[in-house]
């Protein structure tokens, strides 16, 4: 019985938020977070009414749209994860489900430490068999139930704002700053964000391949 009871006393003693990679994920998260909201425009340029003005072609929507995201790509960005959120904080069941994988991921297999395996209802579960729990877990929240349809829903209805808004704001007037490439756009932006985070996980990801 003296053995049985220290090991919920061992598991206690590193928790996922207290180890060193998970501390370096939020500290780079964050950083990208503030470093993106620096390059946020005014908004009043964004719902400038008098800036706005029918496209004569396709051809001429699609150009202003290029510029505009360029231009605008975090306040786009704020507006997709806006609409994203007033569609999960609609469907709160929803909202709980996708936070409860997203803590699944980050505390049963990325940040859990290495030494500590994963012990459910007695049974003592590998690194991979996590991973292909959590995966299914993933792909059955994802596919099989009204949660993917959600998100995808709020997102194109997002695109669609912003696709919008692009082609009828006329970016006359908008100039990039000179060391920012013009063809870099708010999907570019979602890329670098999605790259530093990946390299903040990385080091936790190597250590249990």
């Amino acid at each position: 019985m003296a053995a049985t009871g220290s090991i919920p006393m061992t598991s206690t003693q590193s928790t996922p938020m207290a180890t060193p990679a998970f501390r370096v994920f939020l500290s780079r998260l964050t950083s990208s977070i503030r470093q993106g909201f620096s390059q946020r425009r005014p908004w009043y340029e964004l719902i400038d009414r008098t800036a706005m003005a029918r496209p004569d072609n396709l051809t001429d929507a699609y150009s202003r749209i290029r510029r505009n995201s360029s231009y605008f790509k975090v306040n786009y960005i704020t507006l997709l994860a806006v609409v994203l959120a007033f569609s999960l904080l609609s469907h709160p069941l929803s909202l709980l489900v996708l936070l409860g994988l997203l803590a699944a991921w980050l505390f049963l297999y990325l940040f859990r430490p290495s030494d500590q395996p994963l012990v459910i209802f007695g049974r003592t579960f590998s690194d991979r068999e996590t991973l292909g729990m959590l995966v299914v877990l993933t792909l059955f929240v994802v596919f099989l139930t009204s949660i993917g349809s959600l998100l995808i829903s709020a997102i194109l209805i997002g695109v669609a704002i912003v696709c919008l808004h692009g082609a009828f704001r006329v970016p006359e007037d908008l100039f990039l700053d000179d060391q920012e490439p013009g063809n870099s756009g708010f999907i570019s932006f979602l890329g670098n964000a999605a790259t530093s985070a990946a390299v903040a996980a990385a080091p936790a990801v190597a250590s249990r391949v």
